[in-house]
């Protein structure tokens, strides 16, 4: 890897002076006070050619590229302290109050008459200050493109699925490219489109954020031609490449806001893969206790399931199996209809790369595919703080990148006051940080805005019925050409990648219902509008639109129609909605499968030339002000709210409650809870094995309690680990977990227990089929993966054991898997499990990629970094925990 770098550096030139800097604000101007924060690794995340030197000849880091990782991975082992307090808050997350202070200034900057950037000392975060509003814009894309220039450029081919072209053919990023294509494939045509609809579907406020973004394409512009003439400014990438940054565009900053949005701003689509394993179950059962039996499994809206607001919400109640348009598949016909040429594959052409930014295809198709959904925040309000004031930890997940994929900005100029994270590209504002006296923060919300719909074919394979007409499906093609450089010795070619686009969207899938030929298209309700949610963020930096509290934010979220849980805290109330455009499904249609797209069960108000719809009233949408407390971790919303099709996992038990537990600690009875407390609320989870605090007891009791042999030893070995709080951590660093005993042989037993509890009642196929839509939580016996504890068999567990053992669950299933009802059968069957679990060795489940000569959970379980950078750090130590996290206790209002 470095020897491949270092043949494309280029020769090294002296540093340029800094232009003459503009007046800037205070230290605090502005700033109620109260906000904290973290971002590793840190602020930095372009290296010139001299630094990417000095780091492939010796290691040496550029400064700030990595200072904020030691807040981050230090917060665990402090946490754990009894004794963990507001200095130790203080110590673990960085003041991101506005501005910078008197004699902390690193850096001062104007690239254009009007626009100031200063970076403090410390952590060389840049303030944006601006005389007009376009200065602001511009002086955040300049910094977006200082400090992430070779990032933004990856994202933008990865969203125009051009990474191959760009970094190179191998078939990692021939593949992230082909699934890009089948997502999202727009022309250039496309990404204009959604540049002019800005004005004609929201007018003066659609017209303002384009002039926004025109000024943000300038300053980026701005850079590259300043990096293009001055090499130390140009990121030493490029020249491994042989590259140069082309200019930006509007258009690339739509195509990074819909790879972005797209990914993580949606839920639901797999209406088809849902039939699929239905009737599998069908198969097994027959029709009726098969149905019976997926539904058990599907948890639509089981009645146990944790949820952030306890009022019911009702949304997706219609039964599944409602017959008004219907399109389940026949058995046997599905094929996929992805339309690429054969992928040549490591042997039959040069393999790229091994590691790092050579690589990145496969790196940003496990990251972009779910980034572990360990986004969480935690609100207690006023009445149970010990301030009297509302205190809040918040946090999104987007994976873990080097550089970072989200960057630090502070921004100050007309109708514009925020600090925070945002995604360079796109950063233009704050996505996720605080303003004057407020503060916001999201998860993924995992609700349901993409449907399947089963378009008849007529005349051919490649025309459609719709409302009585036989149209041409529209052909999208990408051509993409590369040839070998120093990160990929791919041999060169080319290839053209295609895909087919109906008036409901991309077809993904063919087949037949009740004989007849179908293609299977995704229709998702932000698609053509992933640029939309520009009007919600510049409300929220918008100190004059957020003078109202809790009622302007809930007016901002209106604008959002991404499907995020939005949080919100100030001096006085805290504040949640889970925002998006929520389609209204015609009447009498499943929420669950495939439904007919011939037109008269559209969604309601669907316009197919404008992709828009009447979507669901945001009062319908789950949210609330000032309850007690609020707690999110991509758990389900509220009662009712039915989960989308694409998540079977919202039962008795979530990752949730991990935290919520906590924070009703925190609180019960007169007690009133500190900021410090909250924070470990948050983290003590972030280690937290979730299946040995919430599941190991049934199982221990369903297998008999064993307390006598092989069988006795291993039980008291996974009780004392339980007893202690089932952390994966080492405290003391010496490279293995505490209780690593104990987590081995969870790891072992936890898929052995669930086959010996489901497997012969549900049968193989049934049994694999409800796999492949739900994992069952098994870490091990793979490529290293931090586990995420958001979807398995938990829940499915707890339930079925719980009627086994005579509890009365809620929401019983339709029958008893474990021991098919028999109790002892059952018990049997687990303890054979725990034997075979004993036999399992560290070899066996953890020697895969760069742990096969460290076989132990504490090196499986590292936080892996997306690499898009020639300088790579080492993995950092395991937490389930946000990448950019925010303390936030607001200590005034300000008018």
């Amino acid at each position: 890897m470095r020897r491949n770098l270092a043949i494309g550096l280029i020769a090294l030139v002296a540093l340029a002076a800094p232009a003459t800097a503009m007046a800037q604000d205070p230290f605090g101007a502005h700033d109620a006070g109260g906000f904290r924060n973290v971002l590793p690794p840190g602020e930095a995340g372009v290296d010139n050619v001299t630094q990417l030197g000095a780091f492939l000849a010796g290691g040496a880091l550029p400064p700030h590229w990595d200072d904020q990782q030691p807040l981050y991975d230090g917060l665990m082992a402090a946490s754990a302290s009894p004794g963990f307090g507001m200095s130790d808050v203080g110590r673990y997350y960085k003041d991101a109050t506005f501005g910078v202070p008197d004699g902390a200034t690193e850096s001062t900057t104007s690239p254009r008459p009007g626009v100031t950037i200063v970076r403090d000392s410390a952590y060389g975060i840049p303030h944006v200050y601006g005389a007009t509003r376009d200065d602001v814009m511009f002086g955040a894309a300049y910094v977006n493109a200082a400090d992430r220039l070779f990032l933004m450029d990856v994202l933008r081919h990865t969203g125009r699925a051009q990474l191959s072209s760009f970094v190179g053919g191998s078939p990692s990023n021939r593949e992230m490219d082909r699934a890009q294509w089948q997502f999202a494939p727009y022309t250039e045509e496309d990404l204009q489109q959604q540049v002019e609809n800005a004005q004609t579907l929201y007018g003066n406020r659609g017209a303002q954020v384009i002039a926004d973004v025109g000024s943000y394409v300038d300053g980026i512009n701005a850079y590259i031609q300043e990096a293009l003439a001055d090499p130390t400014k140009l990121p030493g990438e490029y020249a491994a490449l042989g590259k140069l940054p082309a200019p930006w565009t509007i258009t690339d900053t739509v195509a990074e806001a819909s790879l972005i949005g797209g990914i993580f701003g949606k839920g639901g689509g797999r209406e088809l893969d849902s039939a699929l394993t239905m009737q599998a179950f069908v198969k097994r059962f027959g029709k009726h206790d098969g149905r019976r039996a997926w539904a058990d499994f599907r948890s639509r809206n089981d009645p146990e399931a944790p949820t952030t607001v306890k009022e019911r919400f009702p949304y997706e109640t219609g039964p599944a199996f409602a017959k008004r348009g219907l399109a389940l598949p026949d058995p046997g016909s599905v094929t996929d209809a992805s339309v690429a040429p054969p992928l040549e594959r490591p042997g039959t052409a040069a393999a790229p790369a091994p590691s790092g930014f050579g690589d990145i295809g496969a790196q940003l198709q496990a990251a972009l595919a779910g980034p572990g959904h360990a986004s969480n925040w935690e609100l207690v309000s006023g009445p149970e703080s010990k301030t009297g004031h509302p205190i809040g930890v918040l946090g999104p997940q987007v994976g873990y990148y080097q550089p970072q994929i989200l960057m630090e900005e502070d921004l100050h100029g007309p109708g514009v006051d925020a600090r925070g994270a945002t995604f360079p590209g796109v950063g233009l504002y704050v996505l996720l940080g605080h303003g004057r006296d407020y503060a916001w923060s999201a998860t993924t919300a995992t609700s349901d805005n993409v449907d399947t719909f089963a378009e008849v074919l007529c005349q051919d394979d490649f025309h459609y019925r719709y409302k009585g007409d036989c149209l041409p499906m529209e052909k999208l093609e990408r051509t993409n050409t590369w040839t070998p450089n120093g990160v990929d010795n791919t041999a060169p070619g080319s290839e053209t990648l295609t895909a087919y686009r109906t008036v409901h969207g991309i077809v993904f899938a063919r087949g037949k219902v009740g004989g007849k030929p179908v293609a299977y298209a995704l229709a998702r309700s932000t698609y053509f509008h992933e640029a939309d949610s520009a009007l919600f963020f510049r409300r929220m930096n918008d100190p004059g639109f957020m003078k109202k509290g809790p009622e302007s934010f809930l007016k901002a979220a209106k604008s959002m129609n991404f499907l995020f849980n939005w949080s919100y805290i100030d001096h006085d109330h805290i504040a949640y909605e889970q925002t998006g455009w929520m389609p209204q499904r015609a009447p009498g249609t499943s929420p669950d499968f495939p439904i007919l797209g011939t037109g008269e069960y559209d969604w309601k108000g669907y316009d197919p030339a404008a992709h828009t719809g009447k979507w669901l009233p945001a009062r319908k949408h789950p949210q609330a002000v000032d309850p007690p407390y609020l707690v999110s971790w991509n758990n389900k919303q509220a009662p009712g709210w039915g989960a989308a099709d694409d998540v079977y996992t919202y039962g008795p038990i979530h990752r949730s409650e991990l935290i919520e537990d906590g924070v009703k600690r925190g609180i019960r009875g007169d007690r009133k809870m500190a900021l410090p407390q909250l924070v470990q609320a948050m983290e003590e989870p972030a280690t937290e094995d979730l299946r040995a605090v919430k599941v190991l007891p049934l199982l221990v009791k369903a297998m008999g309690n064993p307390s006598h042999g092989k069988l006795g030893k291993a039980v008291n070995t996974l009780e004392h680990w339980r007893a202690s709080g089932a952390h994966r951590r080492d405290l003391d660093g010496d490279g293995s977990y505490e209780y690593n005993k104990a987590v081995v042989l969870m790891d072992a037993w936890w898929p052995l227990a669930v086959g010996a509890e489901f497997r012969s009642a549900l049968g193989g196929t049934a049994f694999d089929a409800l796999e492949s839509m739900a994992p069952l939580g098994s870490v091990g016996r793979s490529a290293p993966a931090a586990p995420d504890y958001f979807a398995g068999w938990y829940g499915y567990v707890s339930k079925d054991l719980r009627a086994l053992l005579g509890q009365s669950p809620r929401g019983a299933y339709s029958r008893t898997y474990c021991g098919n009802g028999s109790l002892a059968k059952c018990g049997r069957a687990l303890r054979k499990s725990l034997k075979q679990a004993l036999a399992v060795t560290p070899q066996e489940l953890y020697a895969f990629g760069d742990c096969v000569d460290n076989p132990n959970p504490q090196c499986y379980d590292l936080n892996r970094s997306t690499v898009a950078s020639g300088i790579e750090l080492p993995p950092a130590v395991f937490q389930n925990r946000p990448t950019f996290q925010q303390t936030v206790s607001v200590k005034k209002d300000l008018p």
